[in-house]
């Protein structure tokens, strides 16, 4: 609430990663930031930064910051699958999150431990599936995915018979 208050106009934030796991789907992993991919209007970064950064005062207050995030690996049409966060909550801040398979998508090229432990709470509580991954995959993310993409179709691909069977 501290940080609608104090924005001085309205502002729409792509969320994704813990904090979207944590609301959205009811995941018991605590985080401290809101991430967050895109930020609009654009010119409105600084302000949120200043405002709910990890350095500003809102940060030190409650131990949770607003950190954006700059460069990810999301499909394409990700924008169109956004979903409200909290809708109703706040006067000029609107939270959008990441549909569940577009999410689990995002932690593909990193694929960190913490990364695998989230695509498997997902696909129990969601539950994800193989074909839509597979879909999105192919048409949305692996033409413009950060990396080798046969590394990544081996992680899908490891994902898949590891979570969704």
């Amino acid at each position: 609430m501290d940080v609608d208050k104090a924005l001085p106009v309205r502002v729409q934030l792509h969320c994704l990663d813990g904090f979207v796991l944590a609301v959205q789907h009811r995941h018991s992993r605590t985080t401290s930031d809101v991430d967050y991919i895109e930020v609009a209007p654009y010119d409105a970064n600084e302000t949120l930064q200043g405002i709910a950064g990890p350095a500003s005062p809102l940060a030190r207050k409650h131990r949770l910051y607003l950190q954006h995030v700059g460069v990810a690996s999301l499909p394409e049409s990700y924008v169109e699958r956004l979903t409200e966060l909290l809708p109703g909550t706040f006067r000029n801040l609107s939270l959008l999150a990441l549909d569940a398979h577009d999410l689990a998508l995002s932690k593909l090229a990193r694929n960190h431990p913490v990364d695998r432990e989230d695509i498997a709470y997902l696909a129990r509580t969601v539950p994800l599936r193989a074909d839509v991954l597979r879909q999105r995959y192919r048409e949305e993310l692996r033409p413009i995915i950060i990396g080798d993409p046969e590394v990544h179709d081996h992680t899908l691909d490891m994902w898949i018979e590891a979570y969704m069977q």
